[in-house]
């Protein structure tokens, strides 16, 4: 996956379009601009972390349209900012409670844009860079037997070899197998990590079944 921040903006004023593009590359952002949802969604790189600029009202697709095609396709990393000239409460509050980050009133200040941009950014890189270290602890311990697994758990919660022997019914030889074997492929150093990667995919666990 693309890590770099791409910056999108939808709108179907090209004016607006080209003044918001070069404010934000002012920053060095990469910045890249589309007339509307549907060229959007057909074209974006919607894999890459970063933030999306989005109007409301548009011809065709609307910029709520988009946000629900988003949100359906499950696209976690790229943080909306809606800009309207004829928002009003009740729009605001729907976007937000679908995930958008801020919903700001045209024209914009331009300084607060490129704070609100910014911020969006920084947050999507750190979401970006966490769900993927959980992806791939989640795929390591799919290499794990239910043994090593059982063990790991254990040593995750604090078990010394004895205890984690007499819960679980084997030689504390054994024990000391597995624990080699599942810090191994965990690619753990010390029942410190072990403690951490478990914390880690338990609290996954526990936001997928909520």
């Amino acid at each position: 996956m693309n890590s770099r921040p791409l910056i999108r903006i939808v709108d179907d004023d090209p004016e607006l379009l080209q003044s918001q593009k070069m404010l934000l590359e002012t920053l060095g952002w990469e910045v890249v601009t589309y007339s509307s949802g549907t060229d959007f969604l057909r074209l974006d790189a919607l894999e890459r972390p970063g933030c999306l600029v989005l109007d409301v009202r548009m011809p065709g697709m609307t910029g709520l349209e988009v946000q629900e095609q988003l949100e359906k396709r499950g696209v976690k990393h790229v943080a909306i900012i809606f800009l309207s000239a004829h928002g009003d409460m009740p729009m605001a509050v729907h976007t937000m409670r679908h995930g958008a980050v801020d919903f700001i009133s045209k024209p914009a200040d331009p300084r607060y844009l490129l704070e609100r941009v910014a911020k969006s950014v920084t947050n999507s890189i750190a979401k970006s860079v966490r769900d993927e270290e959980i992806e791939n602890l989640r795929s390591l311990s799919e290499g794990l037997s239910p043994r090593e697994r059982d063990v790991a758990r254990l040593i995750a919660r604090g078990l010394k070899n004895k205890e984690i022997a007499r819960e679980l019914g084997i030689e504390e030889t054994t024990v000391k197998m597995h624990r080699a074997n599942a810090m191994l492929k965990l690619r753990a150093k010390t029942s410190a990590d072990l403690i951490r990667i478990f914390t880690i995919l338990d609290f996954q666990a526990d936001e997928v079944q909520k």
